[in-house]
């Protein structure tokens, strides 16, 4: 979910790229629904190891695990650093619409992070041209 959001929020002005130390494999179906309900769609999104972009060169890094259990990845040689801590809503349990719940909940806090995040990188770049 975070790469299809940053992505509508700032795909214009950064390269964005979604991994983790151990990817599921697949996007999850309801991350997919959610991510449609607001009009983004990632149902072509693939679930990938951050190894995969160990070689490339890399200017910022956004963590987004927040559960105990996961292990958010460490990618050397990056300039910057962001580390936004939210709820893995996969390991929700509860009912269809319960854990559908736990994903748009999910979802609109990366939202609301990430837009805050592309609006300040834009004003940065307005601000250098000024």
């Amino acid at each position: 979910m975070a790469e299809g959001i940053l992505r509508n929020a700032a795909g214009d002005l950064l390269e964005v790229y979604s991994a983790g130390s151990n990817p599921a494999g697949y996007v999850h179906p309801k991350a997919i629904a959610a991510l449609d309900e607001i009009h983004i769609d990632i149902s072509a999104h693939t679930s990938k190891h951050m190894d995969t972009f160990l070689e490339g060169e890399v200017e910022t890094v956004i963590t987004v695990c927040g559960n105990a259990d996961q292990a958010c990845p460490a990618f050397p040689g990056q300039v910057n650093r962001h580390h936004w801590g939210f709820d893995d809503p996969a390991h929700a349990q509860g009912s269809e619409e319960e854990v559908m719940a736990a994903f748009r909940t999910v979802r609109d806090q990366i939202r609301l992070v990430f837009e805050a995040y592309a609006s300040g990188i834009r004003e940065t770049i307005v601000a250098k041209k000024t």
